[in-house]
Formats: structure tokens, sequence, C-alpha cells
């Protein structure tokens, strides 16, 4: 029986939700915390809250959200809701099952080690860039975190 199917069939039978204790807490974390980190965030939020936690972070986080990544998740119909930019050393004192690293760079020791798990993803930062940049990456980027979400429902 494939993993839909078991969803299904709690959700008929009133179990919806996977256990908190049980989801997977994933980091994504980028340069500024401003652009991709938050959509990858938002989209995790929005389609997998049944497998996962969501958080993000930056390396070196902006001082506010792109306002284009805003409207870009607003064509999409997602919302972001209260996010704003972080820095890495915000969440150290949390372990994570996933780190996405989305920001081009080696990340530091220290932020290795917050996760079991380190996955690289390969996207173009958008930040001062098009509106069609910010909607290529968003589309990379809702892709990206919906293969990881169908790996973590197994």
């Amino acid at each position: 029986m494939r993993g839909g199917r078991r969803r299904l069939e709690r959700k008929q039978q009133g179990e919806n939700q996977t256990p908190a204790s049980e989801k997977r807490r994933v980091l994504f974390v980028c340069m500024g915390n401003s652009c991709r980190s938050q959509m990858a965030e938002a989209f995790a939020r929005v389609f997998g809250s049944d497998v996962l936690i969501p958080s993000s972070a930056g390396l070196a986080p902006a001082p506010m959200i792109a306002p284009l990544t805003r409207a870009t998740l607003a064509e999409r119909n997602v919302v972001m809701g209260e996010q704003f930019p972080k820095g890495i050393d915000s969440v150290a004192h949390k372990s994570f099952d996933v780190l996405v690293n989305i920001s081009g760079y080696p990340l530091p020791d220290e932020a290795s080690r917050l996760a079991t798990r380190v996955i690289e993803w390969n996207v173009a930062d958008p930040i001062g860039r098009s509106p069609e940049v910010y909607r290529a990456v968003a589309q990379q980027l809702e892709a990206a975190v919906m293969r990881l979400i169908l790996e973590l429902r197994g």
C-alpha cells in the first residue's frame, strides 16, 4: 500500500495529521533569508505540514524579506504570514532532521552540525533581479520542496 492510500485511510478515520513528534524538522538556509529559503519555508508550510515542521535562516540575514518574494508567493496563493529574516545563529539551539542548503556556499561547521542530513539545492539568488526571475526561482523551489515532501511521506 503506497503512502497516499494510508493517508486517505487515516484521514477517513479522523487521523489526518502526523503527530508533531513524528514530523521531520527541516531547515532551509540561503544567504540573506530574504528570498529562496523564505520561499522554500512557505511552500513547505503550505504543502507539507502533515510531515514536516519547516524553518529558515540565512548565513548573512537581510534586514527584510524582499518585496518581490512576498509578491511572487502571493501570485501562487501562498501567504508568508509573519516570516522574517533570521540568522543561522537564531536556530543554533535547535536540531533538525534535514538541512537544505540553498545558499550556493559551503555551510559553516556549526550550521552543518544542526542536522543529521544536509541536502544541497542549486537555485539562483533572485535578489535584485526581475519579477520573471523570482517566478522562475519560485517554480524551481516549489518543485524541489514537493519532491522533498513526497520523499518524507515515503
